[in-house]
């Protein structure tokens, strides 16, 4: 029986067409509608081609239509980048173009974690090497070191790697936990923040200001927020009026916080309310603030004698003599009618 020895092997691209004149006519054709209508032609020409290409990435966690999209976007780059005059064919420079547009399609849009390229990278090395490993070794995880001698990286980037390659798609929290039962999901299972931590850290910045209180005050305060007593029974229960509770409840609230609010170094700058009242009055009196002690002494008789002495006698002005009153002069119709009852009282008495 004869065999045909000289049956040739089919490439995977012996379908591919033949458009090299197709190329050189687009490259020399200008802007316009012929040309378009070329270039539409090449790109559904070798549209199976870029298929193909999109088909090797499957199962990788994004649809297969989604991928033979970015394919095409891919085949439209190369045949608008495409040189024919270089002399290489067309495939040789459409499959690199493709290939890269789907790989840079999963580095931009798949990763639910964005993490650096460099680390994708990592990722990509230590991923293809755990697969060689595992087909030639037979064992189904191999070590950190065994990937370090393989891809020649540290252990430190393998490391690196491999937390990248769980970084690819993260887990959602709405999803039920294995072995869960009645929809039991992961977000059942996070803490929240607890409202009892919030109570803690108020009571803590209010003590110090209670214990300043008097003690009537605080047993109001203590009758009303703790015991829930309305202000007319904290009334009758203390002899007082309910408006006066009410005034006592709104004034110790108030001071509270004050002193809650109150920033604690302000304190330790400020000297209190009686040291400085009292420092006041020891710089008044001739004291030094500081140590009580007289600045200087209360002068003696004879001190003040020689300091009048000393000092500019003033000008003294001459004392005025005060005038002495003057009658009022009467108008002159006054004066007239003063006159004629002075001679009517003489004729009278004549």
């Amino acid at each position: 029986m004869r065999t045909n020895t000289t049956a040739k092997h089919k490439h995977p691209h012996d379908d591919a067409p033949r458009t090299a004149a197709a190329f050189e006519r687009l490259a020399a054709l200008p802007e316009g509608p012929e040309r378009d209508a070329l270039r539409q032609d090449l790109v559904r020409a070798w549209l199976p081609m870029s298929e193909r290409l999109a088909g090797r990435f499957r199962n990788r966690g994004e649809a297969l239509e989604d991928l033979r999209q970015v394919a095409a976007l891919g085949l439209v780059k190369a045949v608008d980048r495409y040189d024919p005059s270089r002399g290489a064919a067309f495939e040789s420079y459409a499959v690199p173009t493709i290939t890269g547009e789907i790989k840079r399609h999963f580095r931009d849009h798949m990763w639910t974690l964005h993490v650096p390229r460099r680390v994708q990278d990592l990722r990509s090395r230590v991923r293809a090497a755990s697969q060689e490993l595992a087909a030639s070794a037979g064992s189904p995880r191999p070590t950190v070191a065994e990937l370090a001698a393989h891809t020649g990286m540290t252990e430190e980037e393998v490391k690196a790697g491999l937390e990248a390659i769980d970084s690819f798609s993260a887990l959602s929290l709405d999803a039920e936990l294995p072995g869960g039962e009645d929809g039991y999901t992961l977000s059942d299972s996070l803490g929240t923040a607890d409202p009892a931590l919030d109570t803690v850290i108020d009571r803590e910045a209010v003590k110090p200001g209670l214990s300043c209180l008097p003690e009537r005050e605080r047993k109001i305060l203590y009758m009303r927020f703790f015991r829930d007593m309305t202000q007319s029974r904290i009334a009758e229960d203390l002899g007082i009026s309910q408006m006066h509770v009410s005034r006592l409840i709104t004034r110790c609230c108030s001071r509270l916080r004050d002193q809650a609010l109150r920033d604690p170094h302000e304190d330790h700058r400020r000297p209190s309310r009686p040291a400085a009242a009292a420092a006041r009055d020891e710089a008044a009196a001739g004291a030094d603030p500081l140590t009580g002690e007289g600045s200087r002494s209360k002068p003696d008789e004879r001190s003040r004698a020689k300091l009048r002495a000393a000092a500019p006698q003033r000008a003294t002005r001459p004392r005025r003599t005060p005038r002495a009153p003057q009658a009022t002069q009467l108008p002159r119709k006054e004066q007239d009618l003063s006159t004629r009852q002075g001679f009517g009282q003489e004729s009278d008495a004549a």
